[in-house]
């Protein structure tokens, strides 16, 4: 008899929830095949067997709460598969799909993401159906999507002698003071989201200050160069990148916003690993740009493409999103014209983008003009950045920003 345990999440997770088995009861597994998905507060993971064996127990269903060492299921190394007896599980998408085959028909191993699964588990997608886009045959979020809206298109339609198509079950709905609701359970990603935005407001003296950047600068450079960029590099140039090197070259003049409090001490940080915040499909999540201050514009305009596609896949790793040491958010991309943004403990600093809107500026006492004007917004810790400080950081950010040539003297 092997178990299989909840491996070892990372230094600050103890426990997840199983999202969904991608075994059965009576399948035999390789050693190194995913089994389970867990959901953790950070990232989806999938564990692996680390023997090969059929499985004959299947000790803890999907949404349940699991710890490190917890014992999920059995294997036993010397059973035939089908010889064992299908115990009553919460039905997967795999299960499904060896459902649909033949009986004597082997079936595919199919190599998807969890976002993926879970997709297709909610849309009842046969897995073997979808196209993968992926070079190395691995099945996205995206390509379920396209699946889904392709067969959309190619439907025919219903005739009269067809048999009618039964609908999908209404959301179960509960009547509240004579009100129609519906009560949907809070994933563990957004309970830790909701806990860890409250504790922050509990524990730290956040405070905004704010400031304007007239982005026409940016904008002209970027106009000229976007096309020898990306022939010169294949990746777009971004605002994010410019953004980036501001913040680091801000956070050298003003270190105490690379910092954080450790009980009754200050720890400065030496190094510039930017946090990118990312709305992702199951929550907010913020990868991180290591060593921000050593990559050129065109690593992390890179880097950033690649931590945003995994993030909407679901596929960011626990180092990915760990020990960042200030952040960045940009709610201009959803249409914000201004917002205080909450800190990510525990960092002390984080910056806030908006939307770019013309307005007329001043320019002297006698002219105005049309600008792309941009808010941006610093949210930091007063137990030990003072406003002389913070309002310097900002002010530091907006003249790098309005003159963005000199980013690149600042290496």
């Amino acid at each position: 008899m092997i178990e299989i345990k909840v491996p070892e999440l990372a230094e600050s997770i103890s426990e997840g929830t199983i999202s969904q088995w991608l075994v059965k009861v009576g399948d035999t597994i390789n050693k190194g095949e995913s089994v389970v998905e867990l959901e953790t507060d950070k990232v989806n993971i999938e564990v692996n067997a680390d023997y090969t064996g059929v499985v004959t127990q299947v000790l803890k269903q999907p949404g349940d709460t699991v710890e490190v060492g917890d014992v999920i299921a059995i294997l036993e190394e010397n059973v035939s598969e089908g010889t064992v007896a299908s115990a009553p599980a919460a039905p997967t998408v795999k299960a499904a799909e060896e459902a649909a085959s033949p009986p004597d028909a082997p079936v595919k191993r199919i190599v998807a993401s969890p976002a993926a699964r879970k997709r297709a588990r909610e849309l009842g997608i046969d897995l073997h159906a979808v196209q993968s886009s992926d070079p190395l045959g691995r099945i996205r979020s995206v390509d379920v999507t396209a699946h889904t809206q392709a067969s959309a298109s190619h439907s025919a339609p219903v005739t009269a002698s067809a048999p009618k198509e039964e609908k999908p079950a209404a959301p179960k709905q509960v009547e509240e003071f004579d009100k129609p609701i519906e009560r949907i359970k809070m994933s563990r990603r957004r309970q830790t989201i909701a806990k860890r935005l409250v504790e922050v407001q509990h524990t730290a003296a956040m405070l905004t200050t704010f400031n304007e950047v007239d982005m026409s600068a940016v904008m002209e450079l970027r106009k000229k160069r976007k096309d020898a960029f990306y022939e010169k590099h294949g990746v777009r140039l971004g605002f994010m990148s410019f953004f980036t090197k501001a913040v680091v070259a801000a956070l050298k003049q003003f270190p105490l916003l690379n910092a954080e409090i450790q009980d009754d001490e200050i720890v400065v940080k030496k190094f510039y690993d930017i946090g990118i915040a990312v709305a992702a499909p199951e929550g907010l999540v913020v990868p991180v740009v290591r060593e921000a201050n050593e990559k050129t514009f065109a690593e992390i305009e890179r880097e950033i493409g690649l931590l945003g596609t995994k993030a909407r896949d679901n596929a960011l790793t626990l180092k990915e999103l760990q020990g960042g040491t200030f952040t960045i958010t940009n709610g201009g991309v959803f249409g914000s014209l201004m917002s205080t943004p909450i800190l990510n403990s525990p960092q002390v600093g984080i910056l806030g983008m908006h939307k770019i809107q013309t307005r007329p500026v001043a320019i002297d006492n006698e002219r105005m003009e049309n600008r792309p004007m941009m808010y941006i917004a610093l949210s930091y810790d007063h137990r030990i950045v003072d406003g002389k400080e913070a309002v310097s950081f900002l002010t530091t950010v907006k003249e790098l920003l309005e003159d963005p040539e000199s980013l690149l003297l600042e290496g």
